[in-house]
């Protein structure tokens, strides 16, 4: 299992920070930096299930691990979906974190993610371009 961490400094309140992040029309727009047409399904109720898409409804679902309203979310990877089947993975501790803490200017998002090898390079390549996306429309809708 890999440990990657990426943290960007946005100009915004925490709660636009984190409305940018999971509210369905502004996740679809940042999410494109991994996948054009990305959506999720599902509550972010810590406990529930939610799953990611991309426009061909195929995808992955994760467990909500921790939900601190404007503070942390916290995902587990269970599995993948292909043609509507949901396959469990043996990813382990497969997670992913958003971590947002408020400053004198606005707010750091700090990204934690354990993922196994095969997946570090993309997270690598992907998070930083989808945090300008996340920056840009934070700072810009306010």
């Amino acid at each position: 299992m890999q440990k990657i961490f990426f943290e960007i400094q946005i100009d915004a309140p925490t709660e636009r920070v984190w409305d940018v992040l999971w509210s369905d029309i502004t996740y679809r727009q940042w999410t494109t930096a991994f996948t054009e047409g990305s959506f999720y399904q599902g509550t972010f109720e810590e406990g529930s299930i939610m799953k990611f898409f991309d426009p061909n409804n195929n995808g992955m679902y994760s467990r909500v691990e921790k939900n601190i309203s404007h503070k942390e979310l916290k995902l587990l990877h269970l599995g993948e979906i292909y043609d509507g089947v949901e396959t469990p993975q043996d990813w382990g501790e497969a997670t992913e974190a958003y971590i947002l803490e408020e400053t004198e200017t606005g707010t750091i998002l700090k990204i934690e993610i354990q993922t196994p090898e095969e997946f570090k390079t993309f997270f690598e390549e992907k998070f930083p371009v989808a945090l300008g996306i996340v920056k840009n429309l934070s700072e810009n809708q306010l």
